[in-house]
């Protein structure tokens, strides 16, 4: 995955983190985890605020 399938990365953090509301995660803690995923596998100093935000909406909307 790159930092660009926000919707995939999504359905991996609701898989890897069910007990988690994700607005209750900071980015500095969004970051490592999504670095983390076991199918990650791009460029760390390629996250940004707008991209964090993106993942972290499509974690909300995966919820529903």
């Amino acid at each position: 995955m790159l930092w660009t399938d926000i919707t995939d990365i999504a359905v991996e953090l609701l898989e890897a983190h069910p007990d988690t509301d994700p607005l209750a995660v900071n980015f500095v803690d969004l970051r490592n985890w999504v670095l983390a995923l076991p199918d990650f596998d791009d460029d760390p100093e390629r996250s940004g605020e707008k991209v964090l935000e993106a993942i972290q909406a499509a974690w909300i909307e995966e919820l529903d």
